[in-house]
């Protein structure tokens, strides 16, 4: 188990084979981390699919607004929502787009980010730039790594739970 250096700025996602720990990263992107933990907080992340998960590439989730449905008319519309709250303005870095790094998805418009996001499977330097990374996986990464691979999967994993560590 990861040592947890900052409970207020860390996200302990519990997934079916157990749990991956997220530092946050605030000194970098400091909305984006604000709204993960609001949303972790608000349970809003509780249940929601992974619906898109490419191989060798990345995990995506956190469509709060279709992401737990059952239904699958409903998952294949996860990815098209996310939550009540404005979206955020880019906060781009030079950090790298890292095996394990929290990137936020959003739409062809940088400051289009809300509640979705993704975990890179491996180095994705070409999103350097691109995308704001707001964390990266600490421990459990092998969990990661065992989400059901579609877009969407037929039978999507799910984040059971999110919280931040200072709460639990």
């Amino acid at each position: 188990m990861a040592e947890i250096k900052d409970p207020e700025n860390t996200i302990l996602m519990e997934l079916k084979d157990g749990t991956v720990t997220i530092e946050l990263l605030p000194d970098v992107a400091p909305k984006h981390a604000e709204r993960m933990k609001e949303l972790a907080r608000s349970g809003q992340y509780d249940n929601v699919c992974f619906h898109r998960v490419i191989d060798g590439f990345m995990a995506q989730t956190g469509d709060v607004e279709h992401g737990d449905m059952e239904d699958g008319f409903n998952i294949r519309r996860a990815g098209t929502g996310g939550s009540d709250l404005p979206d955020l303005p880019a906060e781009f870095s030079k950090l790298p787009h890292d095996r394990g790094t929290l990137g936020a998805a959003r739409s062809q418009n940088p400051n289009s980010a809300n509640s979705q996001f993704f975990i890179s499977f491996k180095d994705n330097h070409f999103l350097n730039g691109q995308y704001t990374v707001y964390g990266r996986v600490i421990d459990g990464m092998e969990h990661v790594d065992a989400i059901t691979r579609g877009e969407p999967p037929a039978t999507p994993d799910r984040m059971i739970s999110v919280k931040v560590a200072a709460d639990a």
